[in-house]
């Protein structure tokens, strides 16, 4: 884990195949869907298809069980799977989903994620901001950090400088005690952004 971020998990779901019902708890869970289409269900009675640029955030609290299977029976289905520890333990179980469209998150990084729901993301149990952004190639990007935040960047896929580092696809680069982060895109790209209390 980094700060309140516990893991990043990217999974490739087979046609048709996908997670049986498992259980939660006491953690933030948001799923982030790159390609294809993913169907979860959950003990709270939620039944939905997620599909690139829904963004979907469980609170597991006192404790939930939920499965995912790829929707389709021909393409894959591409998702991360985020985990966040939420600010306190035994909260009631909750749900909250909503579209962002590439419009959305080109070139720029667009809130998708937010302690209070602001600018129309979705609301976490938490300090911790998630930005999207979909990125031509040659594109430069700052992001300023206030004083003692923590920030994760995460390549979805492409390839691109962040302060100088050369990251691609899969690549995280941890961000602590840093003013300022800045990005410039080698090719299309797509990142997801932390910035952390």
């Amino acid at each position: 884990g980094f700060g309140p971020l516990r893991v990043i998990n990217e999974d490739h779901v087979q046609p048709a195949r996908g997670f049986d019902t498992h259980g939660h708890r006491d953690m933030e869970i948001i799923s982030y869907v790159i390609s294809g289409a993913l169907r979860h269900e959950d003990s709270m009675g939620n039944v939905s298809v997620m599909r690139p640029g829904d963004v979907q955030r469980m609170t597991a609290g006192t404790g939930v069980r939920h499965s995912e299977y790829n929707a389709s029976d021909e393409e894959d289905a591409h998702f991360l799977q985020i985990w966040i520890e939420p600010e306190a333990l035994n909260l009631p179980p909750g749900y909250e989903q909503k579209a962002f469209s590439a419009a959305d998150k080109a070139n720029r990084l667009r809130l998708v994620v937010s302690r209070d729901g602001r600018d129309g993301s979705v609301s976490i149990h938490r300090d911790a901001d998630i930005h999207a952004g979909l990125l031509e190639s040659g594109v430069r990007l700052t992001h300023t950090f206030a004083p003692g935040r923590l920030g994760w960047l995460q390549v979805v896929r492409g390839t691109l400088s962040a302060n100088g580092l050369s990251l691609q696809t899969g690549d995280g680069m941890s961000l602590r005690d840093t003013p300022t982060l800045e990005l410039q895109t080698a090719s299309e790209t797509e990142v997801l952004l932390f910035d952390m209390g």
